[in-house]
């Protein structure tokens, strides 16, 4: 017995709480007719008093047709509400007791006596809200699905024919008036039957700890009964807590993203802290796969910064030295080049390559193109449709129209070609267009989706595949960005004065001049290198990059380079140069927002997008890569001419010092 009476008290409480969703829906309701231009609605009774039945009455009056039929009219609302919701945090297999009565009767104004009240209460058990509509209700439901999707189709096909016979759309005939006012209806019906439940499960959702206990169910105290001890006009009724979206201690939220309740990914959304967020993900990894994350940083980084721009599901952060070559004097300016590079003898070696340059006077250098590339591709029905589509686009006369369109995605997007290769039926469109400072994959790709978007009204029968098809090139060694370019196309040249050479790289022009035809040119081209016709470019290009927030995936082609030497001024002096087609950098957007990373770009006074000249900045910052990369050519070049390669790596890239015990302390300090 007290178990039954235990599942009797539940039963009332789910039903106190249907009632309250069920008024919810109905304000619900009234906000969206509020919408439409109609009348308000009159509420004629509502009973809140009795768990657990109650009674509705509606009215509404609305103006309907007054040419056609005068007056107004006037109809129940009740087929709104069919079947009645139930609490979202707890579905019951039991249809509740809803009692609605017709717009049409009359109430008694008079309390009902007991004895009436207990045969009102038994006769309406039996009853569902969906007794009041005159057909079942998958009927019903048919119905007004068939309803509208017939008048839908039944519009547009009369619409079509008012446009093809230049009709106004405005003049309906008395069957287009009917096929109107039952859209109206039909979709009232299942905007009140669908749309509110729908709404509503966002707005009340379950909170993370969900059981069967009494205190979980969510109860309206406006429409809970009173007990017989308390007076109800003055009692005032407490409001239900608020539901918390995730609990306050660390531990529980950390349990819960290790059983899986809570994903990882969306701790910073639920938490509202992302440091927070990235020292419970941290844990729960620990716990998960049993390793220690000890010695990789949590603590001193800014976590906000990189929400939503640079990483997702944070746990720390790694520590890369930066280090400083310099200064370089290039074109007439000195610049203390930052390295972040975890090599030894890296940055040593390109500063002695900084000091040669800036004793023999320094380097020039000159950029011969500034142009981001994306190639997307798209198939079209046979090869003599893709011809057209080539053509189409290679025509001069097209060029300002697919321009015009193209620099519609930004204000520093500018499209300075597009050209095509075919294979088979397929087409690879390269587009290629400045980007200011940006290094510019996205803005490109914006573009070439408008220009795409563009393209489908003249042929409709292109099918886009990709917006890249990989003849971009995009972090990939591939020959289109060797011989064409990608990013910015840079050549630097210094002229090393023969003394220089011998006192600060202890070799000889002769065996430098020897050396690299043997290695750079001849030895590359055995080897059947792409764009690999130097020393170790990508060492310097990679270390600047990392310091300066640059996509470091891109190193790949950004290293494309041929180092030259050779004699000049009859033999005396080494004149050396370094050609590289594709450096990819950027100083706004991407990792140069973050505080290190932008200390660095103004280290170099290339910080941010430049006042003046649009994309002055990043080309700048292009040839200082350059600048630093002759530097390192210039200087491994002599090391390896002189027999001094493998002694300074022993003397700078070894360490006899145990670091794991200084990490660990520094970790746990």
């Amino acid at each position: 017995q007290p178990k039954n009476h235990h599942h009797q008290r539940k039963k009332k409480k789910r039903e106190r709480a249907l009632i309250c969703n069920y008024n919810s829906r109905l304000n619900s309701l009234f906000s969206i007719l509020a919408l439409f231009p109609l009348p308000p609605i009159s509420l004629i009774q509502f009973h809140s008093s009795p768990p657990p039945n109650f009674s509705l009455s509606l009215s509404l009056s609305l103006p309907f047709l007054p040419s056609l039929l005068p007056g107004r009219i006037g109809f129940p609302l009740l087929f709104l509400f069919p079947y009645p919701t139930m609490d979202p945090r707890r579905r019951s297999t039991k249809k509740p007791v809803v009692v609605v009565q017709s717009l049409h009767h009359h109430h008694h104004h008079g309390p009902p006596s007991a004895a009436a009240a207990a045969t009102h209460h038994q006769e309406d058990s039996h009853r569902r809200a969906s007794d009041a509509l005159p057909l079942p209700l998958y009927l019903t439901n048919a119905l007004f699905f068939t309803l509208f999707f017939s008048v839908v189709y039944f519009l547009l096909t009369r619409w079509r024919e008012k446009i093809r016979t230049s009709t106004p759309l405005h003049v309906l005939t008395f069957s287009e008036i009917l096929a109107v006012l039952a859209f109206l209806a039909s979709f009232v019906y299942l905007l009140g039957f669908f749309g509110i439940d729908f709404v509503q499960s966002f707005l009340l959702r379950p909170s993370l700890d969900e059981d069967e206990e009494e205190d979980d169910v969510v109860v309206d105290a406006r429409f809970a009964a009173c007990p017989q001890s308390l007076d109800c006009a003055t009692a005032a009724p407490a409001p239900p807590p608020p539901m918390e979206l995730l609990p306050q201690d660390d531990e529980e939220v950390v349990q819960s993203v290790v059983s899986g309740a809570l994903p990882s990914y969306s701790l910073e959304s639920k938490l509202g802290d992302c440091k927070r967020a990235a020292s419970i993900r941290r844990e729960a990894l620990q716990r998960v796969t049993g390793r220690s994350l000890t010695g990789l940083p949590l603590d001193g980084f800014d976590y906000d910064s990189i929400l939503g721009q640079c990483c997702e599901m944070p746990v720390g952060y790694v520590q890369i030295p930066v280090g400083i070559a310099g200064p370089l004097l290039l074109d007439g300016s000195e610049y203390s080049v930052p390295m972040a590079t975890t090599e030894g003898c890296l940055v040593a070696s390109t500063n002695r390559g900084c000091k040669a340059i800036h004793l023999s006077g320094g380097a020039n250098s000159v950029l011969l193109k500034d142009g981001m590339t994306r190639a997307p591709v798209v198939r079209l029905p046979n090869i003599e449709r893709a011809a057209q589509l080539k053509f189409y686009l290679e025509d001069p006369h097209n060029f300002d129209t697919v321009s015009m369109v193209f620099n519609k995605s930004s204000r520093f997007a500018r499209l300075q070609s597009a050209r095509c290769t075919m294979s088979g039926r397929s087409v690879y469109i390269r587009f290629c267009c400045s980007t200011g400072d940006a290094m510019g994959m996205n803005m490109v790709s914006k573009g070439v989706q408008n220009v795409l978007d563009f393209l489908q009204a003249d042929f409709p029968d292109m099918d886009v595949i990709a917006i890249s098809g990989n003849l971009c090139s995009d972090k990939k060694p591939a020959a289109v960005n060797w011989i064409e370019g990608r990013g910015k196309s840079v050549v630097c040249e210094a002229v090393i004065k023969g003394d220089v050479v011998k006192k600060v790289l202890k070799t000889s022009v002769k065996s430098l001049v020897e050396l690299n035809k043997d290695k750079n040119l001849v030895g590359s081209a055995m080897a059947g290198a792409l764009g690999g016709f130097n020393a170790h470019a990508s060492n310097i290009v990679s270390a600047v990059y990392l310091a300066t927030g640059q996509d470091p995936a891109q190193n790949v082609e950004s290293s494309h380079c041929i180092t030259l030497m050779e004699s000049t001024n009859e033999g005396q002096d080494l004149h050396v140069s370094v050609t590289m087609p594709c450096i990819e950098v950027g100083t706004v957007g991407g990792g140069t927002q973050l505080a290190s990373q932008s200390a660095c770009l103004n280290l170099l006074g290339v910080k941010g997008a430049h006042k003046e000249t649009p994309g002055a900045n990043a080309r700048r910052l292009a040839t200082i890569v350059a600048g630093s990369v002759l530097a390192g050519e210039l200087s491994l070049m002599s090391a390896l001419a002189a027999g001094q390669l493998v002694k300074s790596h022993m003397k700078y890239n070894r360490s006899s010092k145990d670091v794991t015990t200084h990490a660990a302390a520094a970790a746990s300090s």
